[in-house]
């Protein structure tokens, strides 16, 4: 029998409000697993790869959407068994069904559970013009996340840094104020809380996270009795389900110990929340994923010993914390040794909004580089893009500032955006020239701090390579792809083996910094890893004045000759050198060297290191190639602009679903690897990517030679190495396109060095 890709597809509706039982579809993985989604939830279901007669002569793949945007994948052989079974449901006033903390649809591939998109309008309050205290804000912001992870409708302002209109607008959100008092938001939801967890702060303010972690997983309020008697005052009488006011535990470490004990078997292990006790930004994610609450200080052996229990039941490469910690290098420090990432944001409102409008990040397209001349070429870094609160609050302010754009800069930014708040990434790139380059804040996906170069501790390895560093690396290979981001800024080193984990694991990277701490004697130096990844230091590293950033670069730029290329690369510290101040560094590095000092973006930065080093690099980045193509409906450029994004694909649609895009780089180079990026890259359905298409070099462009083919492709990115090959030309043939009859390309890359 003739064998096909076909795709088999199932399309299910839905009405709400729905009866009492609930349709509900389980898979259980061969690893034991079980993945329970609602149907009601449930809008495609895609297998492809199966035969026409149903068999699977090649892998298969289930894909799986929501009516919220969101889509996963799950391998065919990996599925043990598919059932749908009914089940009884509550529903909320709009027909909803209230959602338990075990009943999130929670991806594997994902930082945070699937939400459905937010309701039409969503209800605001700003908990600071309402002058609430703060075990007030707790309250709320608790009960935002319970009433969210049904269907986000609840708002909370807090912070107030940035307009109010900002984020919501660039959401595409609409919102209204609550009428009458704060508490009559309360009464909006009452049917979906079950009632009161009561703590007091007089023994210790920690029982204030451990009332939010019972909160979440009983769809309770946590309150005092201050706070109680407000809600009966607002004709609202919850039950007390939990009393905690009978404990008589005072210490952080017996707090939370007793959380461990009681509850933490019942929380996700996915996300660890560390927050400060009555501070209430994350507690809304917190409480709506399940989540434990905790703030424990590893410099403290009990309470290091209580969050180590729990750091070691999390999954390397999946799970990670997110807010922030007593003190910064012994936390952040305390989760790499388990292998795990630390999101800080401790001051990031709304989560449950904002990773409910899943869109895929629309990275911009990055401008050609020049040619490599014999000059210093200086790149700068922004620093603390991967505090998730900082890119919500003050870089939204920064940005702004007029000195941007007027000189190549790099904003550090959090990968991790790409799931919390992905419009947060798209506003941002949306708004940058050509001059603003993004790249990953320390140490990719969250921050890592495999070594810790500074401070007390100073010189210690947090982790070693193998099972819990290269899943991070892997984690993080994901998302800075699904980011955008071609450079990552370490902190603040990393062993030779850990170097080698970033090589194998992420090949999106153009190249790698560390922190040198501007040391006067033994400077960290220049690497190359693997033959490809090169790895540079932040040399000053974290500098707050522009004098400084300037003495540091002249040490090199003094001694250059103008015969061979010179590399600087420093970092800023942002809340001391913004764009305004920042832009005198052009006139200061052109003084040291009159007309030889460029200061470029990081990923042409890298670009010229690895050009000038005789390493593989993007060629297709180059400003002197040529891109023709048979006929397109878009531009023959976009094939190989720097972005795969839906609106900047190469499309072409002829009778014969054949398509071809040819690439002149006008010099030779040794080619060594290519990449092909489909239109699932781009945001597009997976069915979309190109199934049959060739990869041929030539030298002269009239023979060529055939050194990939591709079948019956699925994958959304083809990352191909070769055996080197001489060439001036790369050409790409399609036979066979979506399934659609239309040929979609998102990007293209070609590898070579002279």
């Amino acid at each position: 029998m003739k064998r096909n890709l076909i795709i088999t597809t199932l399309i299910l509706f839905s009405t709400l409000p729905m009866p009492a039982q609930e349709m509900v579809m389980k898979v259980q993985k061969t690893d034991g697993t079980v993945a329970k989604t609602r149907v009601a939830d449930l809008k495609q279901i895609n297998f492809l790869g199966l035969d026409e007669d149903g068999q699977t002569p090649q892998p298969s793949t289930m894909i799986t959407r929501l009516v919220n945007g969101a889509a996963f994948r799950t391998e065919m052989q990996e599925v043990g068994d598919i059932t749908f079974a009914d089940t009884t449901y509550n529903l909320n006033s709009s027909g909803y069904r209230v959602l338990e903390a075990n009943e999130l649809c929670w991806p594997e591939d994902r930082l945070l559970p699937c939400f459905l998109t937010p309701a039409p309008t969503l209800r605001s309050l700003d908990m600071g013009a309402a002058g609430l205290s703060n075990a007030e804000r707790v309250m709320f912001c608790t009960l935002q996340g319970i009433v969210n992870r049904t269907r986000p409708r609840i708002i909370l302002y807090n912070h107030n840094e940035e307009a109010q209109t900002l984020w919501p607008q660039a959401h595409s959100l609409k919102y209204t104020s609550v009428n009458g008092t704060p508490y009559s938001l309360v009464r909006l939801y009452k049917d979906e809380i079950k009632g009161l967890v009561l703590y007091s702060n007089e023994k210790s303010e920690h029982y204030a996270n451990l009332a939010i972690t019972i909160a979440g997983l009983d769809r309770l309020l946590p309150v005092t009795p201050e706070v109680r008697d407000k809600l009966i005052a607002n004709s609202l009488d919850f039950p007390v389900v939990e009393d905690l006011t009978g404990l008589t535990m005072n210490t952080a470490q017996t707090i939370y110990n007793y959380l461990y004990n009681n509850y933490w078997s019942r929380c996700n292990h996915r996300l660890l929340i560390s927050e400060r006790p009555n501070i209430p930004y994350v507690h809304d994610i917190g409480a709506a994923c399940g989540s434990a609450c905790v703030w424990l200080d590893p410099r403290n052996a009990g309470e290091k010993a209580v969050l180590d229990k729990m750091l070691k039941d999390m999954t390397p490469g999946r799970d990670f914390v997110m807010g922030w910690y007593p003190e910064e290098r012994s936390g952040v420090g305390e989760a790499t040794k388990y292998g795990l990432s630390s999101v800080p944001g401790d001051f990031f409102e709304n989560t449950t909004v904002y990773t409910a409008v899943n869109k895929p990040v629309k990275i911009s397209p990055v401008p050609k580089r020049p040619k490599l001349k014999n000059k210093v070429y200086a790149t700068v870094y922004i620093s603390d893009g991967d505090n998730i609160q900082y890119c919500q609050h003050a870089m939204a302010k920064i940005f702004e500032q007029n000195g941007r754009g007027k000189m190549a800069m790099n904003w550090t930014i959090s990968p991790a955006l790409a799931d919390i708040a992905p419009m947060m990434l798209n506003y941002y790139y949306r708004k940058a020239t050509t001059n603003d380059c993004f790249v990953s804040g320390p140490s990719g996906m969250g921050y890592s701090m495999p070594f810790n170069g500074l401070g007390e501790g100073s010189g210690t390895y947090y982790l070693s390579s193998g099972p819990l560093f290269a899943p991070y690396t892997k984690l993080t290979q994901r998302y800075i792809e699904k980011a955008g981001l071609r450079v990552i800024t370490i902190w603040d080193n990393i062993s030779t083996a850990q170097r080698k984990d970033f090589a194998d694991n992420c090949p999106y990277l153009y190249g790698l910094t560390i922190n040198d701490y501007e040391r006067q004697s033994g400077r960290l130096q220049y690497a190359v890893v693997s033959g490809w990844l090169p790895i540079a230091p932040q040399y000053p590293c974290y500098r707050g004045d522009i004098d400084g950033i300037t003495d540091f670069f002249n040490r090199d730029i003094k001694n250059f000759k103008g015969t061979a290329p010179m590399f600087v690369t420093g970092q800023a510290d942002v809340w001391n050198l913004k764009p305004d101040q920042l832009i005198a560094l052009k006139d200061r590095l052109d003084a040291l060297s009159p007309g030889n000092v460029n200061i470029v973006r990081a990923d042409h930065w890298f670009s010229y290191y690895n050009e000038a080093k005789h390493l593989p690099f993007n060629i297709t980045i180059l400003q002197d190639m040529e891109i023709t193509s048979s006929p397109t409906k878009t531009y023959a450029k976009y094939a190989a602009n720097g972005t795969p994004s839906d609106g900047y694909m190469w499309v072409s649609q002829t009778a014969t679903d054949a398509a071809w895009i040819q690439m002149d780089f006008k010099e030779t180079f040794q080619i060594s690897r290519y990449v092909v990026r489909h239109a699932e890259a781009g945001g597009l359905e997976p069915e979309l990517n190109t199934r049959n298409y060739t990869v041929e070099t030539s030298l002269d462009g009239e023979t060529w030679t055939t050194v990939g083919t591709h079948v019956a492709n699925t994958d959304p990115v083809n990352d191909i190495k070769i055996t080197p090959v001489e060439a001036r030309y790369v050409r790409v043939n399609v036979t066979n396109g979506g399934n659609d009859g239309i040929v979609r390309i998102g990007d293209i890359e070609v590898y070579g060095a002279h």
